[in-house]
């Protein structure tokens, strides 16, 4: 098998000191790691490789002219809107994504952002770290009201393989299931959105973002949802109106919510939810997909489809 020279642009997006990386330094003829690329670095670094590494670093059609050598661009994550498809689609350049690496991690993130609502977790701990615990009359405290996941139902938008996990997790906590239909994706065994949010407690969302999913969850839908429920998201920034959201939750209405992801990452425009006094909202950075086990993943699957692509060359060359 003829090895390649490799490129990692940005593998501090990936790499946090943790991981085992030798397999990939194996796989290639040479490989050069890069933690941080900006994009007037991007040409100039995959100039002589013949495969680039990328994790969010954009791989558009003019670094693509730039670089003639170039034969293989491996997305270090499952989407592949940092990479122009068309433009490497005419010339010939192979891209490969990475899938399923981070079910496991997602789903029970997902689960934690349940159970951290129902149980009033954030509210409890702050309690005890002003003091209220230890002026109470009484040996526990119960300001807070508690709830179970058993017996109420999750309604799931999205099922596949990690709403189907996040779908069996949730069953071992005794939570009933409902799969709602997506907007142009209807199903005869799913409910409607509309006919999906009046009977769920907890929604989760677990859906990609596309025009028809776009703020699938606005300010008519939240109105449907029963007072008291919980939205959970762990899919897509964007799924969800955030204004919508934290009018809902100043409201009342809306029980709780527990979000992974924001429409712009990071905030740095600032956001409706990041407002610290929205009641029983608990906000995590984008960080469900990430245990170390999940992103090993991602260096193996890497490895993989550079294998590969390095043996469909061999094959064309005979």
């Amino acid at each position: 098998m003829k090895k390649m020279s490799v490129v990692f642009l940005d593998q501090a997006s990936l790499d946090q000191g943790d991981l085992d990386m030798q397999a990939l330094h194996d796989a290639a003829k040479k490989l050069t790691l890069y933690p941080v690329t900006t994009p007037d670095q991007v040409a100039e670094r995959v100039a002589e490789h013949q495969v680039v590494i990328t994790n969010k670093v954009v791989i558009d059609e003019k670094v693509m002219q730039a670089c003639p050598e170039l034969q293989l661009i491996l997305v270090a994550a499952t989407g592949t809107n940092n990479v122009d498809l068309q433009a490497a689609q005419r010339r010939g350049i192979t891209v490969c994504n990475c899938q399923a690496y981070g079910t496991p991690s997602v789903a029970q993130h997902t689960l934690m952002l349940m159970l951290v609502l129902i149980t009033r977790f954030e509210s409890y701990r702050q309690a005890v770290r002003d003091g209220a615990w230890q002026r109470s009359s009484q040996f526990c405290l119960l300001d807070y009201p508690i709830g179970e996941l058993s017996g109420r139902t999750l309604g799931i938008l999205g099922y596949g393989e990690l709403g189907q996990e996040v779908g069996r997790l949730a069953s071992a906590f005794g939570m009933r299931i409902l799969v709602g239909a997506l907007p142009g994706r209807e199903h005869p065994e799913r409910p409607s959105l509309a006919e999906l949010l009046p009977q769920v407690d907890v929604l989760s969302l677990h859906c990609p973002l596309t025009e028809r999913t776009r703020h699938l969850i606005g300010a008519e839908q939240l109105a449907l949802m029963k007072p008291g429920s919980l939205l959970i998201n762990a899919g897509r920034g964007g799924l969800v109106d955030e204004q919508a959201l934290a009018e809902s939750l100043s409201s009342g209405h809306l029980g709780g919510a527990g979000f992974d992801v924001l429409t712009t990452e990071p905030p740095v425009d600032g956001n409706p939810l990041l407002d610290s006094s929205l009641p029983n909202l608990v906000l995590t950075p984008h960080s469900a997909w990430g245990s170390r086990e999940a992103r090993q993943r991602i260096v193996m699957q890497l490895v993989g489809n550079l294998i590969d692509d390095q043996q469909r060359a061999d094959r064309r060359i005979v």
